[in-house]
């Protein structure tokens, strides 16, 4: 693999700018004046990166799907095994999430009872491992898309640019940012995919010009 010390960068600063920009666009047209506030900003912004990761997890089999099926040859089965570790990625934040979810439900209460004091502590422990564990992850998966370039180093910059449109367009649907007016929210809605396709395309040009990574060649074409 490529060990791109300016493209792990570009990768970082695209999160971090997306961040920026959010919280900037949410101090200014939201009013925080308490903690309850501050906490139901947390809230939103927890929800708003936990629905990237959702689609992300979606749209990830269709991408690289349609790049492994594109690749000529012995390529195709060499990135389906190296998909294995971005599914392990995969795997790992649902159950993480999951396993939190399923140890505070309502529906295993009996269970907690019948473990007794040292048992609930364990599973304090667990579920609080697994919240750390999966907030850890939704930072990591959206930074470094899922481990793709385990892939090829092209896949993270096309899957980055897919899954910023799809969020864009859930955005308009859900009609996110209602406080916001019009002119802003348009601008910030959109800004985010083209600021975000424009890093991409400066990602892939790096790597075509100092490493001699295209899509094509990833192709076998």
């Amino acid at each position: 693999m490529v060990d791109d010390p300016a493209v792990r960068k570009l990768q970082l600063w695209r999160t971090v700018l997306g961040l920026v920009a959010w919280v900037g666009l949410t101090v200014t047209y939201n009013a925080v004046v308490s903690a309850d506030d501050v906490k139901a900003v947390a809230d939103d912004r927890l929800d708003q990166s936990w629905t990237s990761v959702l689609v992300l997890v979606c749209t990830f089999p269709v991408v690289v799907g349609a790049f492994v099926a594109a690749a000529r040859g012995g390529l195709r089965r060499r990135y389906l095994r190296r998909a294995l570790r971005s599914l392990g990625a995969v795997v790992a934040m649902m159950a993480s999430m999951g396993t939190a979810a399923l140890a505070m439900a309502p529906e295993t209460a009996g269970l907690r009872d019948a473990v007794g004091l040292p048992g609930t502590i364990a599973l304090g422990v667990l579920c609080l491992w697994s919240v750390c564990f999966a907030l850890y992850g939704i930072g990591l998966s959206l930074v470094h898309v899922f481990r793709t370039a385990d892939i090829h180093e092209v896949v993270p910059p096309i899957l980055a640019g897919v899954l910023v449109w799809e969020m864009a367009l859930l955005d308009v649907v859900t009609g996110a940012y209602p406080q916001v007016p019009p002119g802003a929210r348009a601008a910030f809605v959109l800004g985010a995919p083209v600021t975000v396709t424009a890093l991409s395309w400066w990602e892939m040009r790096r790597l075509r010009r100092h490493h001699g990574l295209t899509v094509r060649a990833a192709l076998g074409r």
